[in-house]
């Protein structure tokens, strides 16, 4: 499946630019308003962070994504194309939109994961930007993307998955670098501590797990 190359994209509202617009302490100071309240799947949880918006189309290239599941692709099929948009609109140095969208083409069992719901994409748009910081901060451009949103019946089915984890709001993601995941963990946490974010990091012997859930919490 090929999504179509040169799409004028009309204004979308996203987080694009905070990170790169404003230092970390201005940046940490924004979000002290987005603390999360409470991880409420259904219908919603309660998340708002800091959004910006442009005027500006931007012309992108096409999503070549013929070695994903067929079954997956069709059920997504509906969402796909204006999600791999809104990643590409990013503009993220270490982070394709492929990368993030294969991190949902999955299943346990016959349980397969969904993308997350439209009105949830910019969550996930802030965390990836955190992620983004963590590679140049690091100086890699090797990233792999684990898992992002997980949707409820998915996140069931995972093993050892919490049945309240963030990633069912579209805010964390399990990521790996090409180094030891304790490293990764110290430099995420030390951004988080001069205010790029608020969130979760966690620390497992083969990847890290980073949230932004509005609240700062390590294990």
């Amino acid at each position: 499946m090929i999504f179509p190359e040169n799409v004028n994209l009309t204004p979308i509202t996203d987080r694009r630019k905070v990170i790169g617009t404003l230092g970390l302490a201005g940046l940490g100071a924004l979000l002290s308003a987005s603390k999360a309240d409470a991880l409420t799947v259904t219908p919603s949880p309660k998340i708002s962070v800091p959004t910006r918006s442009s005027a500006q189309p931007t012309t992108l290239q096409p999503l070549v994504c013929n070695d994903l599941p067929e079954e997956w692709l069709h059920r997504e099929a509906k969402l796909l194309p204006g999600y791999s948009r809104y990643l590409a609109k990013l503009n993220l140095k270490s982070i394709c939109p492929k990368q993030v969208i294969e991190a949902h083409a999955k299943s346990t069992g016959p349980i397969w994961n969904t993308l997350p719901p439209k009105a949830w994409w910019t969550r996930m748009g802030y965390t990836l930007r955190v992620a983004d910081r963590i590679a140049l901060e690091m100086n890699v451009s090797q990233v792999e993307i684990i898992s992002a949103y997980r949707c409820p019946a998915y996140n069931a089915n995972c093993e050892g998955a919490k049945s309240r984890s963030w990633h069912q709001a579209n805010v964390a993601l399990d990521i790996k670098f090409p180094m030891r995941p304790a490293r990764v963990a110290s430099v995420a946490r030390n951004l988080r501590d001069r205010g790029l974010f608020k969130g979760g990091v966690g620390g497992y012997w083969n990847f890290t797990h980073i949230d932004s859930r509005g609240e700062n919490m390590d294990w």
